[in-house]
């Protein structure tokens, strides 16, 4: 389980997350949704490590997470889909596969065959450079790196931002699949609706840094949760 308590993070002298306190239990898709500009990416950026926050904790399977550790989050089990998706272009699709073996001991520095099966279009382009891939096969691979490390929580921000919808429905599937698994969290950062109330099992509304209201699917609709998107 991911654990996050208090959690206060500032750029410079502005504050941008708030006392977050949320919890990411395994087998679950843990969504965080809110407008733009809410903190929403600043949250996933601080649990990997990316930025470092100013108090609160940040624990996975009981392990506290150092801030602004990037590469002690990874080894820890953090697996970060970021925004826009940051693969390398001049690189093959295999050489940035293999970018995400630097958490993993020698003796697994393999591409599982299971991450094939979730995406066999990166099969049939190991050797295309990643900056020649579509937004939706670029997409594929950010993911597919990540999983490579056999992540304990997977931090997907916006992954159907700029996807066409029939990638989107791949994702979607891809995410049930993780999910079903039951051997690692999902925190999934998500401005489409429809995807989000999908592929949900509990939801956080972030306004202005802050959580404001937080529930599982189980327990509300779309018109319930439209209605907090909007306050």
């Amino acid at each position: 389980m991911l654990e996050i308590t208090g959690l206060t993070l500032k750029y410079g002298q502005s504050q941008i997350l708030h006392d977050v306190t949320l919890t990411a239990p395994v087998g679950q898709v843990t969504c965080v949704t809110g407008t733009n500009g809410v903190g929403k990416t600043s949250l996933l950026k601080a649990i990997a490590g990316r930025h470092p926050f100013a108090e609160g904790t940040v624990t996975l399977d009981g392990q506290r997470l150092p801030s602004g550790k990037a590469a002690l989050a990874a080894k820890a089990g953090v697996g970060y889909v970021p925004q826009g998706r940051e693969i390398f272009p001049l690189m093959t699709v295999e050489e940035n596969l293999q970018t995400g073996f630097a958490c993993l001991p020698k003796s697994a520095h393999r591409v599982p065959d299971d991450i094939y099966e979730l995406f066999p279009v990166l099969s049939d382009m190991k050797a295309r450079r990643g900056g020649d891939l579509s937004g939706g096969q670029q997409q594929q691979l950010s993911i597919a790196r990540a999983l490579i490390a056999r992540p304990k929580v997977l931090l997907l921000d916006e992954p159907t931002e700029g996807i066409q919808p029939n990638i989107i429905q791949m994702i979607g599937r891809t995410i049930d699949v993780l999910r079903s698994r039951g051997d690692m969290a999902i925190v999934l950062v998500e401005q489409n609706f429809e995807f989000a109330f999908a592929n949900a099992d509990f939801f956080h509304v972030m306004q202005r840094g802050e959580i404001k209201s937080a529930f599982p699917k189980a327990q509300t609709d779309r018109t319930a949760l439209l209605e907090a998107l909007a306050l």
